[in-house]
């Protein structure tokens, strides 16, 4: 595969001024099945927001949905919106530190047409890529419970049932990792989570691991740049065997 030519790498404060949404962008409908826009059926995210939308006025403060190639082959399942974020943007990874490292690499290996997410209605497009998220509100201290997960589950499975066989699974995280297990009702516990573990799934899927491209997990480099290109390397290797 060709090389991208190299881009500078901007902070968040270089970056334009942040445009916020207040409805999905128009490849997602709420359609009350893979997303819904009005979702309440987790009540201490619904306080949370409903908290934000007060004190931000202007964020989008809303169940965000997903973003990218609605018959991409490739799904990347994270964590949740930040709050500063997708939270604010309306778009996944979008106006926090995670984001600048992911679409940074999903450009240099050909899953996106640029190498930043500005805001939510820029010119970016994913390549045969779509993100998802574990749980579509931002939770508290960005840690989603349990039952929260659970329940946000079922946009999730909505989704991946819509995936063609030989399609690929890629977890940021742990959470990621297990949400995507239970939304294809396969058990958690026969597919161990590591970072750059490959697990061939038996519905024709396969579900790749990486640890989530956090602030936290890059400041103390146990996610480097470097390892997270070899995830996207992989990634494209797999998909580029595929007929």
């Amino acid at each position: 595969m060709p090389k991208k030519p190299v881009t500078p790498r901007r902070t968040l404060a270089q970056l334009p001024e942040q445009k916020f949404a207040s409805r999905p962008q128009p490849d997602w409908l709420s359609d009350g099945v893979t997303f819904d826009h009005d979702c309440t059926l987790c009540p201490r995210l619904a306080k949370f927001l409903a908290a934000g939308r007060v004190e931000y006025p202007g964020y989008y403060c809303a169940p965000v949905p997903p973003f990218g190639d609605p018959r991409a082959r490739m799904v990347i399942v994270g964590l949740a919106p930040g709050f500063h974020g997708a939270n604010a943007t309306g778009r996944p990874f979008t106006g926090d530190h995670a984001g600048l490292l992911l679409y940074r690499t999903l450009y240099r290996f050909g899953f996106a047409s640029q190498p930043e997410s500005v805001t939510c209605d820029d010119a970016l497009k994913l390549i045969d890529c779509r993100i998802n998220n574990s749980v579509k509100c931002v939770p508290p201290e960005n840690k989603p419970l349990p039952a929260e997960i659970r329940t946000c589950n079922r946009y999730l499975k909505a989704d991946l049932e819509k995936l063609p066989e030989g399609s690929l699974l890629l977890a940021l995280g742990s959470v990621g990792h297990a949400a995507a297990l239970q939304a294809l009702n396969l058990k958690v516990g026969q597919y161990r989570f590591a970072h750059a573990a490959e697990h061939q799934l038996p519905n024709g899927l396969m579900l790749l691991d990486s640890y989530h491209c956090s602030r936290y997990n890059t400041q103390t480099r146990r996610l480097t740049e470097e390892m997270f290109d070899d995830i996207f390397r992989r990634a494209r290797e797999i998909l580029d065997a595929k007929p």
